[in-house]
């Protein structure tokens, strides 16, 4: 009986650590197949280092905090790749079981790759600001206090989701670190995989590539951003965070820009990132002030 009894205990002891510590689950954004495919076929392939390459089927992956720590705060996480692949690991569940730790509900997106359908990271970014305001009960969100981060390329598609959202869609507020947020040359790296691979490079038409040149579509609508660079960046100019704040603040957005001395390009969740203390404190403090009303 005594045995029993220990045995008992231990799987209650089991089930309460699995409540209070919830895995980490998958949901697919568009079950029956996205309205428009982006012509990729095959199966994903993933590289030694955590990066996603060939997506056609987006799904997202949810963190969720302990019942205790919940701020009934969201943040959909985007990673980069240049619109070629997705730095899965850096840029992205490093970032979603952060956020669980501290409290905010972390979801992971992994977008398709457009090669060349220029709709189609935003449709994936829409759908799953949809998802995460229908599941906002469920998941312990406050769906007035979800936001959105984004790294790079991910960034690009953070300053297009801010700019280009849909009735219920809108994110409360954002981060985008080191992104590409124009498609004006002289914003631009030569060769600039995100460029190429969503509207095609210097191909596309000057009314498609001011379309995502997003510091010409921010309003006073736009939410408050947080924009984060390195000085020394050599892969995504630092000149297009400046030009997005400048629009920010002529529209009467609240805003802040961060440029770090050092660090390059691609540092995400890194930890011998140089500043990464005072970023991840920045990126809290952010969130913090946008979501207690500040």
């Amino acid at each position: 009986m005594k045995t029993l009894f220990l045995s008992i205990c231990t799987l209650f002891a089991v089930a309460c650590a699995v409540a209070e510590s919830p895995e980490p689950f998958e949901v697919k954004l568009w079950p029956e197949g996205p309205a428009e495919s982006n012509g990729l076929s095959g199966p994903e392939v993933v590289d030694q280092k955590g990066r996603v390459s060939n997506v056609s089927d987006p799904t997202m992956t949810v963190y969720l905090p302990e019942a205790e720590k919940r701020t009934g705060a969201a943040m959909l996480i985007c990673p980069g790749g240049g619109y070629s692949f997705l730095a899965f690991d850096n840029e992205g569940t490093n970032w979603g079981e952060w956020f669980a730790e501290n409290g905010i509900v972390g979801v992971v997106l992994k977008y398709r790759m457009p090669n060349c359908h220029h709709r189609v990271p935003l449709a994936d970014a829409i759908r799953a600001m949809q998802l995460i305001r229908e599941h906002a009960t469920t998941w312990g969100v406050d769906p007035t206090k979800v936001g959105v981060i984004g790294f790079s390329a991910g960034g690009h598609l953070v300053t297009t989701l801010i700019t280009h959202y849909t009735k219920g869609t809108r994110p409360d507020f954002a981060i985008a670190a080191y992104p590409v947020v124009s498609f004006d040359k002289k914003y631009l790296r030569e060769g600039a995989g995100t460029y190429l691979n969503l509207v095609g490079g210097d191909q596309a038409s000057q009314e498609l590539r001011d379309l995502y040149s997003n510091e010409k579509q921010v309003t006073p609508q736009t939410p408050p951003t947080l924009i984060l660079f390195s000085d020394d960046d050599k892969t995504v100019k630092p000149i297009n965070g400046t030009v997005f704040y400048e629009a920010l603040k002529a529209n009467g957005v609240p805003a802040s820009l961060l440029i770090f001395p050092s660090g390059g390009h691609g540092w995400g969740f890194r930890e011998n990132f140089k500043y990464h203390e005072p970023m991840t404190a920045a990126v809290l403090d952010w969130i913090e002030r946008q979501t207690s009303g500040e």
